[in-house]
């Protein structure tokens, strides 16, 4: 199940600026940063599509909402990106990578001993990263808008040695799916 507000009007009068379209998804542990986060995207322009948690529930399971995120930028890793939430945001990075055509990179703050190495920017510009897992537990909600915002505004750098690298990665994740045997 999947929440999407109506864009058709929002489109016409010019506050869907972008045809990029966010799906975003969160355990109870990311949950109210998650509902903060719906409304600052969407005023950056961005059709948004919520996986839930549609309610605080501390008995819920990650998985449950990072899958169906992972599984929509995977169909569609051209038009669509994804943010993930949860305490670390490690686990909801695991499971998203899990999926062709995912390149989930974690966010929990800047590192204090090499403030310069904005992991951000670089695993856009690297990585073409297309879901950004949050560790919720580690961020207040302005860090984390910042950390959205410079996330969506970041280009690939479409340099011949990244797209290689990621060609490869995809080559690698083919080839244990086909070929992996657990004896």
């Amino acid at each position: 199940m999947c929440f999407i507000r109506s864009y058709k009007n929002m489109r016409e009068i010019g506050l869907i600026k972008h045809n990029l379209k966010i799906y975003i998804g969160s355990d109870h542990a990311g949950f109210v940063m998650k509902e903060k986060l719906i409304p600052f995207i969407e005023d950056l322009g961005y059709q948004v599509v919520d996986f839930g948690n549609f309610k605080y529930d501390d008995t819920d399971d990650y998985v449950d909402f990072i899958s169906p995120v992972a599984k929509a930028v995977a169909l569609n890793p051209d038009d669509a990106r994804g943010i993930v939430l949860g305490g670390s945001g490690e686990g909801e990075a695991i499971v998203a990578n899990r999926f062709p055509n995912v390149r989930a990179t974690v966010y929990y703050g800047e590192a204090g001993f090499f403030p310069e190495a904005d992991i951000i920017k670089l695993g856009r510009e690297h990585n073409d990263t297309n879901i950004l897992s949050l560790g919720a537990r580690f961020l207040d909600i302005e860090t984390a808008k910042k950390a959205v915002k410079k996330w969506l505004e970041t280009k690939f750098t479409n340099e011949e040695r990244h797209v290689r690298r990621i060609k490869k990665i995809e080559t690698v994740s083919r080839d244990i799916k086909n070929n992996l045997e657990f004896k």
